[in-house]
Parts: structure tokens; C-alpha cells; sequence
């Protein structure tokens, strides 16, 4: 029979992957008597777990919410995504929450087993904006991890990029911005730096030579990513009678002034005057194009092409 302190974690874990445990299925699996296993359950109790007896034949157990937070208990895929969010939440910029997410994550990391707090500190996440709730592409978290871990070890990567063919780039950094995670790096076939979404990257292993890094225009990741994105846009401002609180609900990066309690101020941007004016063409309201011009000419070719849709 395993010791007491041992039995009690092996216990925790068996609770926290179900909803319900028969308790003669913890006794088989925990290789104890069910007697052994409603003490171990006591001893959970006083140390604040809040368990619930089930009622039925053989009893049950079931691990539920409390009042007080109890120690933890997680695997390794769960303290990698943990670290994973607290370093998004300690470098996303306005996060009120920043200071108390790194010191959640010098906390876990304290406790982490040597094999998991050495990919931890190989992994270095900025987040360049704000992520909103709805992430909209969803990467792994080996992905992530292995890019991080090139990085940090000054290692060229080689992957796939899709539709892009086969990529060699010295990592420079890995960063999230509105929803998405990307790497930057200096790709040596272009011999340029250029950002790549990490969902559309494979990796090829293994990695390649060591590198010695170059320095990245503007020296500030975050500014450089934000300047990278928003390079060559087109912006433009209308008004749309509908209130600015309905408006605000659907846009994402745009900046929302009431003028009246069924009028306000959009100003959007896109990657082009055509992708402008369908963005603003979504919200099904009357409009008026205040700035610039060729906002206001896309507009009229959408409106003509259609007019000209076939029945």
C-alpha cells in the first residue's frame, strides 16, 4: 500500500478527472479498501477540498466547488497552458491584472518539477494587444513551445508555411495580437524580417544551426508588431445611424463616438478601401462617408457591383 501522502495525491488526481467516482472503483484503482479510501476522503475534506458523498448502493464521491481555494493539483499538459496564459496576462498591455499574473506565474513555477520549469523559462511570450475573449485560430501548446524554445536557444527553424512552401527563419519572438498568435523573425531566404501566424506553421525537425541574433528594427517587439500591422492601411471615418453602444458590440479595433441616441462616429481601418467599405456595408445602416475620398469612391463601386448581381 503507497504511503498516506502519496495515496492522497493519487486520490486528488482520480477526483479531478471525472464528475462522479463509485467508491469501490477508487478503492480498485487506488488498490486500498473502501474503508482506506472514505478516510483518505476526510483527510481531503479537512484539508479544504470540498468533496460530496453520492448517495446509491456503493456510495460515491464527487470533487465540487468551495468557498476557499485548495491546493492544486495539475498535470503537465495543464501547468504548460497555465504558464502559458499568465505570461499572456502579464504582458498584454492595460491589463489591470498584470502584476498579480506574474506573480501567479513565479509562483507556479516555484513548484514545477525540474523537466517542466526548464520549458517554462524557454518560453518568452509578449503580447502585443489586447487578446480578445474569442480567440479566433487555435495553436497547440507544443507549437508554441517548440517556437519559444528556438528562440530562446538561438536555433534556426525550419517549417512549412501554408500555401508559402518551406520557410528558414531565425526566431526572434513569440507574440499575440488581437486573438492570434505569431512569430517574428528574420527570414534567410528573403533576408528580411517578417511575422508569421503560428497556426499555419509545421515544423520540420530538426532544428538548424545556432545563430547569432540580430537586432530588431526599433529594438521594441510589441512596437514593432503593432507598426507591422497597421503599415499601409486604410482608414477611414463615417457616421451610421444606429446607437454607438451597437456599433461598439461588433467592432473590434475601431474607435466608436456617439453623436446623437441613434447616431455615431466610426472610424475603422483595413488592408484595403474595398475591405473598408464591406466592413462598414455589415452593420445595415444608412451612412455618411466623412473622410477620406477613396473611401467614399470604394463605397460607390460596391454599391455598382451589386446593382449588377444576376438574379
Amino acid at each position: 500500500m503507497p504511503k498516506t501522502s502519496a495515496r492522497l495525491l493519487a486520490l486528488l488526481s482520480l477526483l479531478q478527472t471525472r464528475r462522479d467516482w463509485p467508491g469501490l472503483l477508487l478503492a480498485e484503482r487506488l488498490e486500498v479498501s473502501l474503508r482506506t479510501v472514505r478516510r483518505d476522503v476526510d483527510r481531503l475534506r479537512e484539508l479544504g477540498y470540498p468533496i460530496a458523498a453520492l448517495k446509491g448502493p456503493d456510495g460515491g464521491y464527487r470533487l465540487g466547488a468551495g468557498t476557499e481555494l485548495p491546493p492544486l493539483l495539475f498535470d503537465d499538459e495543464q501547468a504548460v497552458a497555465l504558464s502559458i496564459a499568465l505570461q499572456v496576462a502579464a504582458t498584454t498591455p492595460g491589463n489591470g491584472t498584470a502584476e498579480a499574473a506574474a506573480r501567479a506565474l513565479h509562483t507556479v513555477r516555484q513548484v514545477m518539477p525540474a523537466r517542466l520549469r526548464h520549458r517554462i523559462d524557454t518560453l518568452h511570450v509578449t503580447a502585443a494587444a489586447p487578446v480578445p475573449a474569442a480567440v479566433e485560430a487555435t495553436v497547440g501548446g507544443d507549437v508554441l513551445m517548440a517556437l519559444s524554445t528556438a528562440a530562446h536557444a538561438r536555433e534556426v527553424l525550419r517549417f512549412d508555411y501554408t500555401d508559402r512552401g518551406t520557410r528558414r527563419v531565425e526566431p526572434h519572438h513569440v507574440v499575440t495580437w488581437a486573438g492570434r498568435w505569431y512569430l517574428v523573425g528574420w527570414d534567410l531566404d528573403r533576408k528580411d524580417w517578417r511575422i508569421f501566424r503560428a497556426d499555419r506553421i509545421t515544423l520540420r525537425t530538426p532544428n538548424g544551426p545556432r545563430f547569432t541574433p540580430r537586432p530588431l528594427p526599433g529594438g521594441d517587439v510589441a512596437a514593432y508588431v503593432t507598426g507591422t500591422f497597421h503599415r499601409n492601411t486604410c482608414r477611414g471615418v463615417v457616421i451610421l445611424d444606429l446607437p454607438a453602444a451597437t456599433v461598439a458590440q461588433y467592432t473590434r479595433d475601431g474607435i466608436v463616438e456617439e453623436l446623437a441616441p441613434n447616431q455615431c462616429r466610426l472610424t475603422l481601418e483595413s488592408w484595403s478601401w474595398m475591405s473598408l467599405a464591406a466592413s462598414i456595408a455589415r452593420f445595415d445602416a444608412d451612412l455618411q462617408v466623412i473622410d477620406p475620398p477613396e473611401l467614399r469612391a470604394a463605397c460607390t463601386r460596391l454599391a455598382h457591383r451589386y446593382l449588377n448581381v444576376t438574379p
